[in-house]
């Protein structure tokens, strides 16, 4: 069966005039991208995989597998990729028909630098989430939970040993119950609360992202004037828990 070849300029629109994709190496985990009609004329396997995968967004039509399909070459043909530099995608992982892994880097003569890896499953095709986002947003979320904790239980600190009395049946009196507590403890779990609430770090930075990638920007990425008197921040999203395969914007 022959290979499907897609056209130089890529898909079109209604009105013929060629649909460029979004900008390559932008972050697209919170999408994913499904064409049926294309499962459904073609076998989903290692030989056609390159060719459904150049159908989506993700694909980055100025890499030399576009330069072999052009040629009538197979786009995975490591014998020529070899030969080449430049952007080029590669299949890394195959089980046959469920899923697909494939990697984007970037050769220079002998010299491969991974950029972004993306994965077929079940005939949807997603971005995978770099490994320093993943960190972040996990030790965000950790660290605002910590911070939460110790604030809340800094301010019941206060109250230890005070209990309110429940409303008499008139409801214009209420009783408080003193019990006898020791505040050089109540003082002195005050001080180990703060110094620990001080010693609280915010996440490390993330190492650097691989050359061409676009990281997302958000409001939620300022940081506040005045981090001292200013609550804890929400924890950021979690692009496995908060933004996976089931949770994406689906991009047909």
């Amino acid at each position: 069966m022959a290979t499907p070849m897609m056209p130089p300029g890529g898909n079109s629109n209604m009105d013929g005039n060629p649909q460029l994709p979004p900008t390559p190496g932008t972050d697209m985990t919170g999408i994913c991208f499904r064409d049926q009609l294309w499962l459904n004329s073609y076998p989903l396997d290692r030989n056609l995989v390159f060719d459904y995968f150049a159908l989506s967004p993700f694909y980055d039509f100025s890499c030399n597998n576009e330069q072999l399909r052009m040629q009538q070459i197979h786009p995975l043909d490591i014998s020529h990729l070899q030969k080449m530099s430049g952007i080029e995608f590669s299949l890394s992982e195959v089980m046959e028909p469920h899923l697909f892994v494939i990697k984007k880097q970037k050769r220079e003569l002998e010299r491969v630098t991974p950029m972004l890896t993306y994965y077929v499953l079940d005939g949807s095709i997603y971005q995978a989430p770099q490994l320093a986002n993943v960190f972040a947003a996990r030790i965000g979320r950790a660290l605002y939970h910590i911070s939460k904790a110790f604030t809340t239980a800094a301010s019941k600190s206060e109250k230890i040993g005070y209990v309110d009395g429940e409303n008499e049946s008139t409801g214009t009196e209420t009783k408080v119950v003193k019990e006898t507590i020791d505040f050089k403890e109540v003082k002195r779990i005050d001080h180990i609360l703060g110094a620990l609430q001080r010693k609280l770090q915010p996440a490390p930075p993330p190492p650097p992202y691989p050359e061409g990638y676009v990281p997302p920007t958000s409001e939620a990425d300022k940081g506040p004037d005045n981090p001292e008197s200013a609550e804890p921040q929400p924890p950021p999203l979690d692009p496995i828990i908060d933004q996976g395969p089931s949770k994406r914007m689906k991009y047909n």
